[in-house]
């Protein structure tokens, strides 16, 4: 049976309801990201994952980008990684002997990166322009 990726993504949500298609959606997004940015033609790291999504979540959404989470059902980086293995095991995307959700655990806080970090890089481009 070959199965296209929205009965996939439907069958996933419909068995963990925590995020939204939206959230799966962004993920791959991220992971092809991510390989650009660390010129990988496969498999990237959950690391470089994490920091791939920071950058395109920030891109993306800006100031929006914690209300964007929220809405998803995202609240920590472990979320990104439960997202990733709910996709391993339906066969989207594979994984290493060394993946684990330990690397998703705890990376980074979502106040600090994406309210803090993103006014204060505001502040500074603010700061230029006058």
């Amino acid at each position: 049976m070959n199965r296209n990726f929205d009965d996939i993504l439907e069958e996933i949500c419909e068995k963990d309801t925590r995020y939204t298609e939206d959230a799966y959606e962004f993920v791959l997004d991220a992971l092809s990201f991510a390989q650009k940015k660390y010129k990988r033609t496969k498999h990237v790291t959950g690391k470089e994952l994490l920091e791939g999504t920071k950058v395109l979540l920030m891109d993306r959404f800006g100031p929006m980008t914690l209300t964007v989470l929220k809405h998803w059902g995202i609240n920590s980086t472990e979320d990104f990684g439960n997202i990733v293995f709910n996709l391993v095991e339906q066969k989207v995307l594979s994984k290493t002997e060394d993946d684990s959700i330990e690397s998703f655990r705890n990376a980074y806080d979502f106040d600090i990166v994406f309210d803090k970090v993103y006014r204060r890089r505001m502040d500074q481009k603010i700061s230029r322009m006058r």
